[in-house]
């Protein structure tokens, strides 16, 4: 079977999408042992991917959970390499370079304008840079231990309780999802302060339209900025929210809280989701989450008030490749990231490969 998988992977990396809405498998092997640290894409395995962004060169990252490190893949050459992680469990290299650290669980990772590249490590809970010049690793967000402790202290000396998700903004800040504190973080990169802008030690739903800071927010799970705002994929929570930067208020998007999967054609406000992992918004607006549990791609869009599935067709499992996004199965997908040319990479992490699907306008 992973003969047959490796030899399809080979020939879907030769040919460009064969239409919109088509869906491939052109980076990982289905496989997740580590086989190497570089080479072409369908060759490496890659062991439960989750995160995954565009680079400021037009290369997308790929955080490996299983294997523990970032990768970089090249849409022009077809091949990845490894650029942060020795392939090892644990927290060390600190003050060297990337490739030579030990990490615990990279879950997703993030580009600043100035092209320094930072990732959170779940396991380890922190988050940590790589220098874009000298690709050297630091801590910037968490000391390693599991905890709720920090605010309005040095954010190296914090603590954080399993961290899945980071954005950062324009103006220096960067977002932690610390999801098992039920908080979103922020870091002032600049004085490497640390406070919290939203949660509390509640469990339970936000209200439309409350202030964030110190309101309860129900595991949140994935992070996306864009224009002054946070967009928020609740894992608990089974929904999606914005938060305005500027006054503070969280504001309710998509699905009504409960668990399941339901609502497509219809208003986003009444959909139901199950356990969202993953979010983005793309160049028209339309946000597209990850419904986990639900082995599915949601996009919703506001303009039209509506909700519908563009990947995955809700069932468990790997078939689809050439075919119709809509069609295809996947098995528990986590993070998404879209490329220069408005292609959908998703981390779907069970099947140890990247799906890159693209929409209609």
């Amino acid at each position: 079977m992973v003969y047959t998988f490796k030899i399809f992977l080979l020939m879907l990396l030769s040919l460009p999408l064969a239409a919109k809405d088509t869906i491939q498998s052109p980076i990982g092997t289905g496989r997740p042992d580590i086989n190497g640290k570089a080479g072409q894409a369908n060759a490496i395995n890659i062991g439960q991917p989750f995160g995954v962004d565009v680079g400021p060169g037009g290369a997308m990252y790929i955080t490996e959970v299983e294997n523990h490190r970032v990768l970089e893949y090249s849409p022009e050459t077809g091949k990845v390499r490894t650029v942060a992680g020795n392939g090892k469990q644990g927290l060390t290299g600190d003050g060297g370079l990337a490739t030579a650290a030990a990490l615990n669980e990279p879950y997703e990772v993030r580009f600043a304008s100035n092209g320094d590249m930072y990732f959170v490590e779940m396991k380890n809970h922190l988050v940590r840079k790589v220098d874009a010049k000298t690709k050297k690793i630091s801590t910037i967000a968490g000391n390693g231990v599991k905890g709720y402790s920090g605010d309005d202290g040095p954010a190296t000396e914090a603590m954080l309780n399993n961290p899945h998700s980071i954005t950062l903004d324009d103006k220096g800040n960067l977002y932690i999802a610390d999801i098992g504190n039920h908080r979103i973080r922020q870091v002032n990169l600049s004085s490497g302060i640390i406070r919290s802008i939203a949660g509390n030690t509640k469990r339970q739903l936000p209200q439309d339209g409350q202030i964030a800071k110190d309101n309860s927010i129900l595991g949140p799970r994935a992070l996306f900025f864009r224009d002054n705002t946070l967009w928020i994929a609740l894992r608990e929570g089974h929904s999606v929210w914005k938060l305005n930067l500027k006054d503070g208020r969280l504001r309710h998007i998509a699905g009504t809280g409960e668990k399941g999967y339901s609502g497509d054609g219809g208003r986003p406000l009444a959909a139901t989701f199950d356990g969202p992992k993953g979010i983005v918004v793309d160049k028209f607006g339309r946000i597209l989450v990850v419904d986990t549990e639900n082995h599915a791609i949601r996009m919703i869009d506001l303009a039209k008030n509506i909700i519908t599935t563009v990947a995955g067709n809700g069932m468990k499992g790997f078939a689809g490749d050439g075919g119709p996004a809509v069609k295809a199965t996947m098995d528990r997908p986590h993070g998404i990231g879209i490329d220069l040319t408005g292609q959908i990479y998703v981390g779907d992490t069970n099947n140890h490969v990247i799906r890159v699907f693209t929409i209609a306008e």
